[in-house]
């Protein structure tokens, strides 16, 4: 058996050797890259929220049974497409009699009509007086103002027996309905609301933004940056399919005086439907462009207590840990970077946890870089 103290002796030598065998390891190899240098358009994210272009309570304005309404809450409906019926009966025989009454108007006046002119050609001949002929006119035209008062009754009668059947005023989407068939609806004094039909086809966003961002925009003006306000990106909390984008279409005329902001709206296209009222999103809308904005990969990014760093290669290819200031994130990958590094600077892209402060490298640079 060894003493001890040789022990410690095999010891350290194997030690030693295990510290030769780690010196002679291979240097890592670490992708980096140079940082972007394009021009980007600026954008500030306002929350806002959905409502449909256009929204409308569909009502009963008579009083009746309601007899059926063939759909179910959610479906999608056409223009003049029938939504619900009410019964019809008195409505009908209503206008039966106003039909009646007008004819009977009618026959009054054909007949008074053709008295005054007899009356007229008598009074030549002095067959009859003047106060005759006075009278037979006022008749003719008594018996006319009933034409016209009958005509007006018929024209309401037709116009009740109409609200029988309330129909779709445009494509859209229907709600559930207030009341179940059977249901008896008393409209005739006060519109009841039976349902709501909502226009989804296109989508309104409303947001707001700050009188200093207005003036921004007034002073970064779109035309002279060439910011286009139109296809300004939305964002949502829910994943949805498909990328959405709006048009700016109203800016309202006035800052609110209590919340120092400025009501604006956008319009989006919803062809599959799955945009909804009521639904919360973010607009990235466009302020400014910056032509040479340093771009690098989100990715390559840390954070910690000090704030966002990278790790760079110098040119002895040591790692740095450097220290940056952020912007916003482009396209999901690339974020602009406001400080802290420079376009021929080398930054490591991927791996991230790998590498340290001062450890020496292989940079790999992609090819054609």
């Amino acid at each position: 058996m060894l003493p001890a103290a040789a022990l410690l002796a095999v010891a350290a030598c194997t030690s030693c050797r295990h510290k030769k065998h780690n010196s002679g390891d291979e240097i890592p190899a670490i992708e980096v890259a140079h940082p972007l240098t394009d021009s980007v358009v600026l954008r500030k994210t306002y929350p806002g929220y959905l409502t449909a272009n256009r929204e409308v309570e569909l009502v009963a304005r008579v009083d009746g049974y309601l007899l059926s309404h063939p759909y179910k809450a959610g479906d999608r409906v056409r223009k003049g497409e029938t939504l619900f019926t009410i019964e019809d009966r008195n409505y009908r025989d209503a206008v039966d009699r106003a039909e009646a009454s007008l004819q009977t108007a009618r026959a009054s006046l054909d007949y008074n009509t053709e008295r005054y002119e007899a009356m007229k050609r008598a009074l030549s001949s002095d067959a009859v007086s003047e106060m005759e002929v006075a009278q037979a006119r006022s008749a003719m035209e008594q018996a006319r103002a009933d034409v016209e008062n009958a005509s007006a009754a018929l024209r309401t009668a037709r116009t009740e027996l109409s609200y029988c059947t309330v129909r779709a005023p445009f494509d859209g989407r229907i709600s559930s309905g207030n009341y179940d068939t059977g249901a008896y609806l008393s409209g005739s004094s006060q519109p009841v609301t039976l349902a709501k039909i909502f226009d989804d086809a296109t989508m309104v966003i409303n947001f707001s933004i700050d009188d200093a961002s207005y003036l921004s925009l007034l002073r970064e003006n779109a035309a002279k940056l060439g910011v286009d306000l139109r296809d300004i990106p939305l964002e949502f909390s829910d994943s949805l399919p498909g990328q959405y984008n709006c048009d700016l279409s109203y800016m309202s005329p006035e800052i609110d005086k209590s919340t120092g902001t400025l009501r604006m709206q956008g319009l989006t296209d919803n062809p599959d439907g799955d945009l909804r009222s009521g639904m919360y999103t973010e607009i990235h809308l466009p302020y400014a462009i910056e032509p040479h904005a340093l771009l690098i990969l989100d990715a390559a990014i840390g954070s910690d207590q000090l704030g966002k760093y990278v790790y760079t290669v110098d040119e002895t290819d040591k790692i740095t840990y450097t220290p940056v200031k952020t912007g916003e994130v482009l396209d999901d990958t690339l974020r602009i970077i406001t400080s802290g590094l420079s376009p021929d600077d080398r930054y490591v892209t991927r791996a991230l946890m790998k590498v340290r402060d001062g450890m020496k490298v292989n940079p790999s640079l992609p090819s054609g870089k």
